[in-house]
């Protein structure tokens, strides 16, 4: 018996990379599934969370959000992605700058990077490489769930510091370190 090379077809269909509104209309879809959003424990305390898979080989989160909590400034080591508020309403404030990755630790901001935005269920928000934000849920007595996918999955986390223009980098956090 010979074995044959791969056709043509076969060889290209290798899964290609997400785009971030890929990753969008991912986290959009999953957000609109009622049955799962309602299976995700639900703590009053903290964060709560289940990993999902993602389109093309990425790293998906439904992410619930008691009252009050966030996320802190952070970025998301070099991967694209979104999210999207499957219940409740998470507010995102975000740099509309590209800052550089490596050789800072403390950076001056200008005047008219910051960007304020409300995502009310079924509203989310794609970005890419380069992206620096905080989300949280601003609700006094309501519980926020969300669906968040990258790609690559996340190697790693920059977490920051702001003071009014000054932002600091504090801590970057490996992906072996959440397992």
């Amino acid at each position: 018996m010979s074995a044959s090379a791969p056709s043509a077809s076969t060889a290209s269909s290798a899964p290609s990379v997400p785009s971030a509104p890929e990753l969008l209309a991912f986290a959009r879809r999953i957000a609109a599934n009622a049955a799962l959003v309602a299976s995700l424990p639900l703590d009053p305390e903290g964060r709560t969370w289940l990993r999902l898979e993602g389109p093309g080989g990425s790293e998906a989160w439904l992410i619930g959000w008691p009252p009050g909590t966030g996320t802190g400034w952070h970025d998301h080591g070099g991967s694209h992605g979104a999210f999207a508020a499957a219940a409740g309403e998470l507010t995102e404030q975000s740099l509309a700058a590209q800052l550089p990755t490596e050789g800072w630790k403390t950076l001056e901001l200008a005047d008219g990077v910051d960007r304020h935005r409300r995502l009310p269920p079924g509203r989310g928000r794609a970005f890419g490489p380069h992206h620096v934000h905080q989300v949280f849920n601003a609700s006094e007595d309501r519980h926020a769930v969300s669906v968040h996918a990258y790609y690559p999955p996340l190697p790693l986390m920059r977490r920051y510091s702001r003071t009014g223009p000054l932002l600091r980098l504090e801590q970057i956090e490996r992906a072996e370190e959440w397992a």
